[in-house]
């Protein structure tokens, strides 16, 4: 399985700026963005990829983008009318690829949380509040909150996001922007995790970016409730009061921290049965949300 990966991308005369999942290369006035089958964890990009994982990530911000109704930056998906220069292997970026107006970064990670779980929780336990938003006594991990909320944090290059109150927002971006990023994330939020719920799925949190197109408008970016951006729980297994089960990479860090590997040293081979599992929780989280068949799904 492991021979079906694509774990880093070229592009003749090229170079690309690698994130722990994408590979992004500039063409002036717009940018490719491309998931690779990278996976992640502790903060360390693993050795083993996940077969089909970046075409997940990528078809369903792709579903996102032409769903919710919101402007975006996706120009098109099909590498037949992207830029390539002569000598491309296209086959390597059909299915993960999006071509994307450029736009300048808000330096803001927009987070909603409408479940209480992940920093949140730990948060709220010290707290009673998430970010600044104070919350009910009584609730428990993965509780229902009675409406969702905006919870920030900064973009960091390296190392960890750092959450931090609406009123740290509008210090960075000034308050018309903080308002507009809070506006826009909850109402996407809402409106993609409504949908979801119908699909049987539940959004518990996610985090969205936003850039300032050229024209001066601020629109959505990056990726859009993927299963890496987000917190994906079945409907049907909810069961308030401790962690739930997810459609993401949870099986990963499971074997990870079981598997005696320190944390401090270069991560081990992951077992072809955590590739084939992981593999399969993006595939259904992918089919359930979408309705759709994957394009260019591996031949395993």
């Amino acid at each position: 399985m492991s021979g079906n990966v694509v774990l880093k991308t070229s592009i003749p005369g090229m170079t690309a700026k690698s994130g722990k999942v994408r590979d992004v290369y500039d063409f002036g006035d717009q940018i490719l963005l491309v998931s690779t089958d990278r996976v992640s964890a502790f903060d360390w990009i693993l050795p083993s990829g996940i077969p089909d994982k970046g075409k997940t990530l990528n078809q369903i911000a792709e579903f996102w983008f032409e769903t919710l109704g919101v402007r975006n930056h996706m120009i098109t998906t099909d590498v037949e009318k992207m830029p390539f220069p002569e000598g491309t292997d296209l086959k390597m970026f059909e299915g993960r690829s999006v071509l994307c107006e450029k736009t300048k970064v808000v330096p803001i990670e927009c987070v909603v949380r409408g479940y209480l779980s992940g920093s949140g929780w730990k948060e709220y336990q010290a707290s009673q509040s998430v970010c600044g938003v104070k919350l009910p006594a009584g609730l428990v991990e993965s509780s229902r909150l009675e409406e969702p909320i905006f919870t920030p944090s900064t973009k960091a290059e390296v190392g960890h996001d750092e959450n931090i109150s609406f009123e740290q927002t509008v210090e960075i971006v000034g308050r018309d922007v903080a308002e507009k990023l809070r506006d826009l994330s909850l109402d996407i939020f809402r409106r993609g995790s409504e949908y979801a719920l119908k699909r049987g799925v539940i959004v518990a949190d996610t985090k969205f970016e936003f850039g300032v197109a050229a024209d001066g408008e601020i629109i959505l970016i990056d990726e859009a409730l993927t299963p890496d951006s987000s917190r994906f729980w079945p409907l049907d297994q909810y069961e308030p009061g401790k962690g739930q089960p997810s459609f993401d990479k949870q099986i990963v860090r499971d074997w990870l921290l079981q598997s005696g590997w320190d944390r401090n040293s270069t991560p081990p081979e992951l077992p072809e049965e955590v590739i084939a599992k992981t593999r399969a929780k993006y595939l259904e989280a992918f089919e359930r949300l979408t309705d759709r068949k994957l394009k260019f799904q591996s031949e395993l």
